[in-house]
C-alpha cells in the first residue's frame, strides 16, 4: 500500500511539472500534433484527428525517463 501511495504522489509531480511547462511555454511546443505522418483530414462536416507519430515520439520519450528512473533507482 505504501508503494501505491509513493507512485501516486510521484505521479502528481510529474503532472504538475508537466501542466506547468505546456501552461508557460505552451507556443514552444506547437509542432507536436503537426509532425509527419499525423493523419490529418477536414472536410466540410467533418474533422478527423490521429495524431500517431506525436503519439509513439511521446511514447519513446516517456519510456526512455521511466527506464532512466528505474536504472538509478535500483
Amino acid at each position: 500500500m505504501q508503494q501505491t501511495g509513493k507512485f501516486l504522489m510521484l505521479a502528481g509531480i510529474a503532472a504538475v511539472i508537466i501542466g506547468a511547462v505546456i501552461y508557460f511555454g505552451g507556443n514552444k511546443f506547437n509542432f507536436l500534433g503537426r509532425l509527419p505522418g499525423d493523419i490529418r483530414v477536414e472536410k466540410e462536416n467533418f474533422n478527423f484527428y490521429f495524431p500517431i507519430t506525436t503519439m509513439i515520439l511521446l511514447s519513446i520519450i516517456i519510456s526512455l525517463i521511466l527506464w532512466i528512473i528505474r536504472k538509478f533507482n535500483g
